[in-house]
């Protein structure tokens, strides 16, 4: 089984889509799949392509239609520069294309998806950037730039304002899931800053010293300020004076000109997105004045295949931590980084001082405070309505599942609206969901999988979508009657989002078109520009030469730019 772990946040990327399996299911060879990411990659096989459209004019927005950052020149380290953009594809798998569709079809809603923004403590001492011994993308060496990062995305949907494929307003911003990386309330209080708008810093610990493994004087990761020639620099990372002064200093988002909803992510509810809280372990590790920053190889390579095979108490974690505890350091304690429960999540968000464009609660409300569930229905527009799941298992791992209790609320939300087209907003996509551990809370109620949920959604025709991340690729698959649509993360390149129109053709057909749109940074960066703009402009250079990433996360074509046809139920 080939499982590789997800570099930001030592996430575990699911065997269905390794970089080996998705060369194996796409038919590319390694160096193909390298070339994809500068040249435009040919159709997936499973695609049904009937028109290529190409619309650069000068009243296109800037989307990836348009133009996507790619690197230029030669050299271990590649520089990013504007590069051609991503041509439509119209997949007609689950019907077909009625002729002149787009004189006749009206809009239904027009939305943006943010997912896995990741706004991460980089020196909280709960991080277990030390797997980077056992495997090189467990750690990225762009991790402390993902505030500015997501501040950078926002304001381009900010300007963006309409949808590119019908130029329908922009109604609302979904996330789903992966906002914080660490479960902390900090990192909780950043990314609804962020969003809502306002001023934040995102640094903890020591408020004049940075305290984490950029500084640490260990070539096991990029050290920035320092000349050490540490294992980034010698695949061709720059030294930058003042990086990390620069990367603590105090961010200003507008926030979102536009309503927002909120879902959970197993990053957003568990330590270090796998781990439960059996003992207080972790939240004493993460509030407290000790941190780990560097294991043998051998060491780190036992935790980290523990991790992929499932611990969801972090046991071998625990284990390796006490074992070498002498060769912790010493850190400043932290009590903003204790971890939210699912209560504190749900009463953050409900928050009057994080309203922003509203709604109140973001799709959280009262009832989600007092019954800790966190799924939700929310209207959409006339006729359409969405369902926020909640796929993260609290028993702990990174995949995920959800209980009886939530396919039966399910059902009923789907019954009830039986005369609308639903759309599903959950974190984990179906091939993720195979964690079936009990939840702590309800030990004898059963979990299920992502094919017992699609089985569900199969059932009511009135599904369209299902939209998700966690898996940091764009992967779009056709389900019977329903799309499933998955979008990369804001935190490996090429950092997307995804804007989603959704039309109907009046024969018959409605039409899904997706569009990815990166964050407003420009392509280029110059190494002496540290503000905000342009730490979010390296951000993104970071992130495409980060060691150890899986090479095609941008997906191909048909899983990118798309019109999705489908049946009217």
């Amino acid at each position: 089984m080939d499982v590789r772990l997800d570099a930001t946040t030592g996430e575990i990327m699911d065997p269905a889509v390794s970089r080996r399996a998705f060369l194996l299911a796409s038919g590319a060879t390694a160096s193909g799949v390298a070339l994809e990411i500068a040249l435009p990659a040919a159709p997936a096989a499973s695609s049904v392509v009937t028109s290529s459209v190409v619309t650069s004019s000068a009243t296109t927005p800037m989307t990836t239609v348009r133009t996507v950052a790619r690197p230029h020149g030669a050299g271990a380290y590649r520089r990013l520069a504007d590069g051609p953009g991503w041509r439509r594809v119209t997949r007609t798998d689950l019907a077909d294309a009625g002729k002149d569709r787009a004189e006749r079809r009206t809009v239904l809603a027009c939305f943006v998806q943010f997912t896995d923004l990741h706004i991460t403590d980089a020196q909280n001492p709960q991080r277990y950037e030390f797997l980077r011994a056992g495997d090189l993308g467990s750690w990225r060496p762009q991790e402390a730039l993902t505030a500015v990062g997501a501040v950078s995305l926002i304001e381009q949907i900010n300007t963006l304002r309409y949808g590119p494929a019908t130029r329908a307003p922009i109604g609302f911003v979904m996330t789903t899931g992966d906002n914080t990386d660490n479960n902390s309330r900090i990192e909780m209080e950043w990314f609804l800053t962020a969003m809502t708008g306002g001023r934040f810093t995102p640094n903890t610990g020591d408020p004049g010293a940075y305290e984490g493994v950029q500084n640490s004087g260990l070539g096991l990761y990029w050290q920035p300020d320092s000349g050490l020639r540490d294992v980034d620099k010698r695949a061709g990372f720059p030294h930058l004076e003042g990086f990390l002064k620069a990367a603590v200093r105090e961010v200003s988002s507008p926030g979102l000109a536009v309503p927002w909803y909120s879902t959970i992510g197993n990053h957003d509810q568990l330590f270090g997105g796998a781990y439960s809280g059996a003992g207080g372990f972790f939240a004493d590790l993460a509030t407290g004045s000790r941190k780990l920053f560097d294991l043998p190889a051998s060491e780190a390579g036992a935790v980290y295949r523990a991790l992929r095979r499932g611990d969801p108490t972090g046991a071998r974690f625990r284990a390796a931590w006490k074992r070498y505890r002498g060769r912790t350091r010493t850190v400043t304690a932290d009590e903003r980084r204790a971890p939210l429960s699912p209560h504190a999540y749900v009463a953050a968000h409900l928050d009057p001082a994080y309203t922003g464009s509203g709604p109140v609660g973001h799709g959280y409300t009262r009832d989600n405070l007092d019954s800790g569930r966190l799924d939700y229905s929310f209207r959409i527009a006339d006729g359409v309505v969405g369902i926020s799941l909640d796929t993260t298992d609290r028993g702990g791992d990174y995949r995920g599942s959800v209980g009886t209790r939530q396919l039966a609320w399910l059902e009923r939300t789907l019954k009830a609206h039986a005369d609308d087209t639903a759309l599903i907003f959950s974190h984990h996509p179906s091939w993720a969901m195979t964690n079936l551990t009990p939840n702590p809370a309800r030990p004898g109620e059963k979990r299920h999988s992502g094919q017992e949920l699609l089985a569900v959604l199969r059932k009511h025709r009135n599904v369209a979508a299902w939209i998700n991340g966690h898996s940091h690729l764009n992967r779009i698959v056709p389900h019977g009657g329903l799309w499933e649509i998955s979008t990369a993360s804001h935190v490996d390149y090429p950092q997307l989002a995804r804007v989603v129109e959704l039309a109907d053709n009046h024969d018959g057909t409605l039409s899904l078109f997706t569009t990815l749109v990166e964050s407003a940074a420009p392509h280029r960066t110059d190494f002496t520009d540290l503000s905000q703009s342009g730490l979010a402009a390296l951000y993104r250079e970071l992130s495409f030469n980060s060691p150890g990433i899986r090479s095609g996360l941008a997906g191909l074509p048909g899983d990118r730019n798309t019109e999705l046809l489908l049946k009217k139920h």
